[in-house]
């Protein structure tokens, strides 16, 4: 389980193909005393990793993760936001996140507010149907709080901490963000919608 809140950010040195996968290898010095299957988040993608070299860290990244987030779209040299999984007794900064991305959404316009930014960024009325105004997100692994939430989109306010340790400082309008909703919005539709609802998702 992680939280949400960046810890440092990595740099892609090399993609490869590994059958239908992809190998992503990671300049990352805070990963450098991982062991080998150890859990990892990149962009807010809860990945495991295969192989060490020094400071350089290796992920497989499957068929369905390429569709489901941005990671199959970087390239060499693009950063990436690192988070290691939350240890039992620690403290709990942000939310409750799986590292289990939902979809895609899209930045569609940026405005300085006061030292930081804020954010507005797109997404699909699959996912906008369990963002609230106040509630928990996440975006590209950054705990935030969706604000000003309409029918297809929602606004985040990014404060100069997140800007500077995080991808988002340097993200602009059309970048693609890997959005994950907050868990516990999906079990209360579930329960909600009761025994048939369940049983219609096993059928």
């Amino acid at each position: 389980m992680f939280t949400g809140i960046i810890a440092d950010m990595g740099e892609i040195e090399k993609i490869e193909e590994a059958g239908d996968s992809l190998r992503l290898s990671v300049r990352a010095p805070l990963l450098a005393d991982c062991d080998i299957g150890a859990s990892v988040a990149l962009n807010g993608v809860c990945l495991t990793v295969v192989d060490l070299d020094g400071e350089t860290v290796r992920f497989d990244v499957s068929p369905e993760t390429q569709t489901r987030s941005t990671l199959g779209g970087l390239d060499p040299g693009s950063p990436v936001n690192i988070e290691r999984p939350m240890r039992a007794g620690e403290e709990f900064g942000g939310h409750i996140v799986q590292g289990h991305v939902d979809g895609v959404g899209v930045i569609t316009s940026i405005s300085p507010e006061a030292d930081g930014r804020r954010m507005r960024i797109a997404v699909s009325d699959e996912l906008a149907r369990y963002v609230v105004e106040k509630g928990s997100i996440c975006v590209d692994g950054v705990s935030l709080t969706a604000t000003d939430v309409d029918r297809g989109s929602f606004e985040v306010a990014l404060v100069p901490h997140t800007l500077a340790v995080t991808t988002l400082g340097n993200a602009g309008p059309d970048t693609r963000v890997n959005i994950e909703v907050d868990v516990l919005a999906k079990y209360v539709e579930k329960l909600v919608g009761g025994p048939q609802s369940a049983a219609r998702e096993a059928s």
